[in-house]
């Protein structure tokens, strides 16, 4: 085959395809020898991605021996050469992105709620890895090509620092948003209470903003920069989300303390709302300017709950009042007349 360069360059070809699909099928099956023995699923999944690249690896370095086998000039050989390098670098960038998206899922499935990738973070980190292959993969390519990427990286970082400046407030709202989603000072479901005052349920956690149902049904989207930088009281956090609901009561001095404190514990234990444990408990607070002021401090199961039964206290605590002759004070104003002005003789 001295004489026949494309005859040569045919059969290293075929060769190179055929050592690529035999070496890879046997290192494929030793490979899945090995990880059958282990319970984990991410070994069997970079089994089953690593078979492609290795395989158009070896096919591309038997069709580069091919090419330079051949009698094609230097220039059309070197184009070649640059078309199957850039075939290369696309294969293994699409391997790299596959592999990150598995490590990534992985470390998710294990992670902590106070760790940086976990479920809810899983695409923007997927997303960033898939940027980081391409930007790689682009840079590869124009090196295969034999461009130089001094200019183009000047550029790209003028851009950056332009685009940055007037994407500011959107890339705070993004880095607020991991860090809420890592950190998790609230969650889906909490209720949570503002530094401006509005209480609400939050129904979501993006990576821009949060938004909160507040019991009027209006929702509030808060950028999450802003959230990121304020005080925020979660009233579903803690060891539980029991909430305690306090009902400040007063009634007039000369009042039986133990008839109050008897009736207030009687409403709050009757009422199937309020929590059995922690028990409820009466709390004499102050000797007011006009009442002695008492407090009951109680449980529910929920802090959507604190509306509906604080109203079912009040009018229970009312009406026993009522009916046990406990006297509620009140402010009124009494006017006395020292004396009656002279009546006007008629003329």
């Amino acid at each position: 085959m001295g004489g026949h360069p494309w005859l040569k360059a045919s059969v290293v070809a075929l060769t190179a395809l055929v050592a690529a699909y035999v070496l890879t099928g046997i290192l494929k099956a030793f490979l899945k020898r090995l990880v059958i023995r282990t319970s984990f699923a991410f070994d069997d999944q970079l089994v089953e991605i690593i078979r492609p690249p290795l395989f158009y690896m070896l096919l591309m370095i038997g069709l580069s021996i091919a090419v330079r086998l051949t009698p094609l000039g230097e220039n059309v050989q070197t184009n070649i050469m640059s078309v199957l390098q850039s075939i290369s670098i696309l294969i293994w960038m699409v391997f790299a992105i596959r592999f990150a998206k598995i490590v990534l899922q992985a470390i998710a499935s294990r992670a902590k709620s106070n760790e940086f990738i976990q479920p809810r973070t899983l695409p923007l980190f997927n997303n960033l890895a898939t940027i980081g292959a391409i930007a790689v993969a682009t840079y590869l390519i124009f090196s295969a090509w034999g461009i130089d990427m001094t200019a183009w990286l000047a550029s790209a970082g003028v851009a950056g620092i332009a685009i940055g400046f007037a994407a500011k407030d959107t890339v705070a709202n993004l880095i607020s948003g991991v860090f809420i989603l890592t950190d998790t000072p609230y969650k889906i479901g909490d209720y949570i209470v503002l530094d401006s005052g509005e209480r609400g349920e939050v129904t979501d956690i993006g990576i821009r903003s949060t938004r909160i149902l507040t019991r009027d049904d209006v929702e509030l989207t808060i950028p999450n920069s802003i959230m990121g930088n304020s005080k925020v009281i979660n009233e579903s956090g803690g060891p539980h989300e029991k909430y305690r609901i306090r009902i400040p009561v007063g009634v007039a001095y000369g009042s039986d303390t133990a008839q109050v404190r008897r009736i207030l514990m009687d409403v709050a234990g009757n009422f199937q709302k309020v929590c059995h444990y922690p028990a409820a408990r009466v709390r004499f607070r102050a000797f007011g300017a006009s009442s002695l002021d008492f407090e009951l401090l109680c449980w529910v199961d929920q802090p959507a709950l604190r509306g509906q039964v604080t109203d079912v206290l009040l009018e229970e605590i009312y009406n026993r009042f009522n009916a046990e002759g406990v006297e509620i004070p009140y402010n009124k104003q009494d006017v006395y007349i020292k004396e009656m002005p002279a009546a006007k003789e008629q003329p």
